[in-house]
């Protein structure tokens, strides 16, 4: 049992500060547009760019690392949300994404 919520892609509110945790060639390839992009493994040293009054809808590609990433985020007193199916529920729930290669969007 987590300590913390997991919603589906479609329970995301469409103000929700989004924080995809995937490495870089993944986000590149293709994200939610206005998401926050913290790979996982900086996400101790990067803290500080987080907002601790807002909840952040942890993603990555199928839900395993959000899902160990909004554990510890949760031990560090944020309030973190899982975003069950990660990238692969978004783009088959036909939810925008957009890329920073200049090609046709993708999840890696």
């Amino acid at each position: 049992m987590s300590d913390f919520d997991n919603v589906p892609v479609n329970d995301i509110p469409e103000d929700a500060v989004i924080l995809d945790v995937r490495e870089d060639y993944e986000w590149v390839a293709g994200h939610a547009d206005g998401a926050l992009h913290i790979p996982m493994d900086q996400l101790p040293a990067r803290l500080d760019e987080l907002d601790p009054d807002e909840d952040l809808y942890v993603i990555c590609r199928t839900g395993g690392r959000s899902f160990r990433a909004a554990q510890w985020l949760t031990g560090q007193g944020y309030t973190a949300i899982n975003v069950a199916g990660g990238m692969d529920q978004w783009l088959e729930a036909g939810k925008p994404l957009v890329s920073d290669n200049g090609l046709k969007p993708i999840v890696l």
